[in-house]
């Protein structure tokens, strides 16, 4: 008889599934630590999970799975955010280990004292449940709803488990700098240690100080899962890190200078993702080795007009991207479709743009923004935002004008303290379209 479900946890009872502090939390421990939680959750059928701690997070989710309740997982905790998720799903409520005013009921997370017996028999999940919906990050727009059925996220754990050859005679540590509820975080730092040889770490891990003390205190092989922008603030700091078996990334392209400067120092590979939310990590890449992305074992794309992603559980799904295939599990990215700006019958890569931006002496960080109704206006043009103290617009304007074509020059040069971005360093483009309109009324 075909068995349609999947554990919550397929991990021996003495694995190693997250590290707080200098405590391992084996898998028996989180069970008890999960259905403690899940007996005392209200009754409701979505549940936003605001947990900071990672481990109180990944505790919240899998309660939730096993009460049935679906997860909202978004990025926008402001009050206007939480007041339309609370329109959207009648009835939801707020799950969080730290105080928190909202327009829906809140229920704090803590530490359950009470007895809860050890489950007889591993938990199971039917595949087809809805486990999470997960929000994308308005970096193009508004936020978008994405579901995902418990099987899918299953099945994404093991495959990157397979992917990074994650080997359960030494266990690797994870230690990620990114979110828990952004899905990059949410793969990589939750669900995959409860179905693959690794262990999240769950204190700080943000800032280049975090990161190394997280790294010392966890036990090697170490696997850093992080972004191009803290890969880049990890190289500004003094010194190297502790020893790292590989560091991954994901969020935005790395640059490949990046790259080779992150392994020359840390004596590790660098390597990235390819995902999106709509069906999350489906390949990866040694950056350095070049532009052919592999897929994770089960994922099928195919190339066309439209590239089509499909993995057990989970699709078909469009992409938001041209691809080339170069072989059965291999292929080229050759653009997002997001990211073409047309103007003037001729076009450009918002992303490559930005690329030559950021790659000015003196620009610590800075992106294009490209007006509403460009495609309206004749006299719409682009605007350029940019960090950059000891530089003035102009000197980056006339710089500009050496490599890009004139039709793409920005209109003005913006500088400013620093950019909207996000915990993943990604850029909501309405919070850049507030910023450009704040210092240019007339944009």
């Amino acid at each position: 008889m075909t068995d349609f479900s999947e554990p919550l946890v397929d991990r021996p009872d003495d694995a190693v599934l997250f590290h707080r502090g200098v405590r391992p939390v084996r898998a028996v421990e989180f069970l008890v630590d999960v259905h403690a939680l899940a007996g005392a959750l209200p009754d409701a059928g979505w549940v936003v999970n605001l947990c900071r701690d990672r481990y109180a997070f990944a505790v919240t989710f899998a309660a939730a799975v096993l009460r049935r309740q679906v997860s909202l997982l978004t990025g926008d905790q402001s009050v206007a955010g939480l007041a339309q998720l609370a329109a959207q799903y009648p009835g939801a409520y707020v799950a969080v280990d730290e105080p928190l005013d909202g327009p829906m009921p809140v229920f704090s997370v803590g530490s359950r004292h009470q007895h809860v017996p050890r489950p007889r028999n591993p938990d199971r999940i039917p595949v087809a449940q809805l486990a999470a919906i997960v929000f994308t990050s308005g970096s193009t727009g508004a936020p978008v709803a994405h579901p995902k059925l418990w099987g899918a996220l299953v099945d994404r754990s093991r495959a990157a488990g397979e992917q990074f050859g994650f080997d359960a005679a030494a266990p690797s540590a994870i230690i990620g700098t990114v979110p828990p509820r952004h899905m990059y975080g949410f793969e990589l730092t939750v669900l995959l240690p409860l179905h693959a040889a690794a262990g999240s770490w769950c204190g700080p891990a943000f800032f280049p100080g975090d990161i190394h003390a997280a790294l010392r205190a966890t036990p090697e092989p170490r696997v850093l899962v992080t972004t191009p922008l803290q890969v880049r603030a990890l190289l500004h700091a003094d010194g190297g890190l502790p020893v790292i078996a590989v560091a991954i990334s994901a969020t935005a392209p790395l640059d490949l200078a990046l790259a080779a400067a992150a392994e020359a120092r840390w004596h590790a590979p660098m390597l990235e993702i390819f995902g999106a939310t709509e069906v999350g990590s489906i390949a990866s890449r040694r950056t350095v080795e070049g532009d052919a992305w592999t897929t994770y074992p089960r994922v099928v794309i195919e190339a066309g007009d439209d590239a089509i992603v499909s993995a057990p559980h989970a699709g078909p799904t469009a992409l938001a991207d041209w691809i080339e295939a170069l072989d059965g599990r291999r292929f080229r990215l050759l653009g997002r479709r997001t990211d073409l700006v047309k103007l003037g019958g001729r076009r450009a890569s918002l992303s490559g743009l930005n690329r030559i931006l950021t790659a000015l002496d003196g620009v610590a960080d800075g992106a294009f923004v490209v007006p509403e109704d460009l495609e309206h206006r004749s006299s719409a043009r682009l605007t350029a935002v940019v960090v950059a103290p000891r530089r003035t617009p102009g000197s980056i304007l006339a710089e500009l004008r050496g490599q890009v074509d004139p039709l793409f020059l920005p209109r003005r040069v913006i500088c400013v303290d620093r950019l909207p971005r996000n915990e993943l360093g990604k850029l909501p483009r309405q919070a850049l379209l507030a910023l450009v309109a704040q210092h240019d009324p007339a944009a």
